[in-house]
């Protein structure tokens, strides 16, 4: 009898183990660090579905593969997304490190990546650290902009380095479409290139007890 139950105590745990870790690959961190070229005809936007170049060279032409956020090419030295078919963009800058600080009152430790790090999107809200010793949130200010319906498609903002970004994209053709991201500029040379580490933020919508 004691065998038994120490055998299912097994089992139970295993169950659980497998189950939490299907819940973490359904919420698999898609990221990357990326260098745009506003010279380069391929590298001068980027598809965040799979990090790769926005365009590619086919049969002597350059083509549209996945263009999500594009550096130079609609808006001199700037970020602009919302630039391919019907789909629309929205691009909030939300400042640099201090300011979002400043602004949200969470503690920030050398390196200054605890405001990046913890924003994620829930049932539609942008949010970020409260208190980030606690793991408390608190929704962002910017989200009603963020979910707004926008007026045209193209959204566009200057570069500027250490500045964090917040995207997202619909699509009017495609009711079930929407992408959300999060970006932050790590180097930039005007009018050439930036570089950007970039997320996609799952709009993980839950239930409320």
């Amino acid at each position: 009898m004691k065998m038994t139950t120490s055998f299912l105590l097994i089992v139970v745990l295993f169950v659980g183990f497998a189950q939490f870790a299907y819940a973490q690959r359904q919420i698999e961190v898609i990221t990357g660090l990326t260098t745009m070229y506003a010279a380069d005809p391929l590298t001068q936007s980027i598809c965040f579905r799979d990090g790769g170049h926005g365009h590619v060279f086919e049969s002597g032409r350059a083509v549209n593969r996945c263009s999500d956020l594009n550096f130079g090419s609609y808006s001199a030295d700037g970020f602009s997304t919302g630039v391919e078919g019907s789909r629309k963009g929205v691009l909030i800058d939300l400042g640099d490190a201090d300011q979002l600080k400043a602004r949200y009152g969470y503690t920030e430790t050398v390196g200054k990546g605890q405001g990046y790090a913890s924003i994620i999107v829930k049932n539609a809200m942008a949010l970020i650290a409260k208190d980030s010793r606690m793991g408390t949130l608190q929704e962002m200010a910017e989200s009603t902009e963020l979910f707004r319906s926008p007026e045209k498609n193209m959204s566009s903002v200057p570069v500027n380095v250490g500045h964090i970004y917040l995207l997202r994209i619909t699509d009017p053709s495609d009711k079930t479409f929407e992408l959300l991201a999060k970006l932050i500029v790590v180097g930039h040379v005007p009018n050439e290139s930036v570089t950007m580490r970039w997320q996609i933020l799952p709009n993980l919508y839950v239930t409320k007890n």
